[in-house]
């Protein structure tokens, strides 16, 4: 033990260690802080839900309640869902930072409302948003490149390797104790404020261990990488210069080489070209016989086929039917392009395995549930309560039944959970 504290206490003489350790404090405490408020700010709009809404349908539902019009109900009322964050996604924000949390849907074309503006990419290899996960994968090795870098060159070329080799508990036990010591501390200064934050935002402990031996195994790949280099009897200059660039090579190169390969390796039409593709189905259907329409949405929608048959006035039914006819459409498009995202994802989480950048962010965003697998599963819950919407005001429509203003109080409720 007295061998451990007189290594910290040099070690905390030298102008470099203590700059290098109190830089990335403020770093791990700045991404903490900025994951947190960000993760706040969605909570609140999610929670200011309710209020708008109820305003929102109060208004409409007066207007409506005069004619007892279902389909100007249906047209014109806007439904939210939501995604709410985790209690870890304030550590990587994931695909929470450019995916919407909150998306207010209709009973008209879904495809179209969930896929304008779609234009993120779902491979886990390129640097995001400033949070923990930025600084435990981009900058953390930096680090513990700056503190292990020189640990036998530096002592070489001040004249002391030699001497220090021959003391007792010197030579291999003394650059042991001086790399664990370098680590441990890196490993607090991340690890420390991560937990607290962690607590404070309800993580379970076990989550919270996990990730702490995440961060330890990540910096245990750093650090022996030093050592590697270290025993090739370099110069502290070189030892720099070529961790600096295995660096440049493993957190940045190869995971944006990986990304554009992903890219090319399975090809995919952005999810714009979709909500385009549907938009076209949709103005078609003006062009065509209405009973054309309604014929293709009685074929997959055979309990309304008893409905009464159009006349010549609009009907709002037939509107919301070429809505549908739309979606379905897209389908096999939709479908393929769901399949492409899982597919980039499940390759983007296989070079994980080779490159450690790309796998601690992948584990990271699976367990904040800010991953692709998340979104999607977030996508099925808002098809699922779009089908009860659809069907809630199908059986006003296409019965011909009044919608009064406490008809507005039975439409579905979203919930997350189902």
């Amino acid at each position: 033990m007295i061998l451990w504290m007189h290594e910290a206490r040099l070690l905390l003489r030298q102008r470099l260690a203590v700059i290098a350790l109190g830089l990335l404090t403020v770093l791990t405490m700045a991404a903490l802080a900025a994951g947190m408020a960000e993760i706040s700010r969605q909570r609140a709009a999610i929670a200011a839900i309710p209020v708008a809404q109820a305003e929102d349908i109060g208004a409409i539902a007066a207007w409506v309640d005069k004619d007892k019009d279902a389909g100007s109900a249906g047209y014109y009322s806007f439904h939210p869902t939501w995604d709410t964050p985790s209690p870890l996604a304030f550590a990587a924000l994931g695909m929470r930072d450019v995916a919407p949390y909150i998306l207010r849907v209709r009973a008209l074309g879904l495809e179209a409302q969930i896929y304008d503006g779609d234009t993120f990419n779902p491979e886990l290899a390129l640097p995001g948003r400033f949070d923990f996960a930025f600084v435990l994968v981009f900058l953390a090795p930096l680090f513990v490149i700056a503190l292990c870098h020189d640990l036998i060159s530096g002592e070489r070329e001040a004249g002391r390797w030699r001497t220090l080799a021959a003391l007792p508990n010197g030579g291999a036990a003394l650059w042991r104790r001086r790399t664990w010591l370098r680590l441990a501390l890196l490993w607090a200064v991340l690890g420390v404020p991560f937990a607290v934050a962690a607590a404070i935002s309800g993580v379970e402990i076990t989550a919270i261990l996990a990730i702490l031996l995440l961060i330890l195994a990540y910096l245990l790949f750093w650090a022996g990488l030093s050592v590697l280099i270290g025993r090739l009897r370099w110069s502290s200059v070189a030892n720099a210069a070529s961790l600096a660039a295995l660096w440049l090579v493993l957190v940045l190169v190869l995971p944006t080489l990986g990304h554009v390969a992903i890219n090319r390796a399975v090809p995919l039409e952005q999810g714009a070209e979709i909500a385009l593709a549907q938009r076209e189905a949709v103005n078609h259907a003006w062009d065509i016989p209405r009973e054309k329409t309604m014929g293709r949405f009685y074929a997959s929608h055979p309990q309304w086929a008893n409905s009464a048959p159009l006349g010549a006035a609009f009907h709002y039914k037939w509107y919301f039917a070429f809505h549908q006819v739309g979606d379905e459409s897209v389908s096999d498009k939709v479908r393929e392009y769901r399949r492409g995202l899982e597919s980039r994802d499940r390759i983007a989480r296989g070079l994980g395995w080779v490159l450690p950048s790309i796998g601690v962010q992948t584990l990271l965003t699976s367990m904040a549930r800010t991953d692709l697998a998340a979104q999607l599963a977030h996508r099925d819950h808002i098809h699922d309560y779009h089908r009860r919407l659809r069907e809630f005001y199908y059986g006003y429509l296409f019965r011909d039944r009044p919608f009064g203003k406490a008809d507005f109080e039975r439409a579905p409720q979203f919930d997350e959970e189902s």
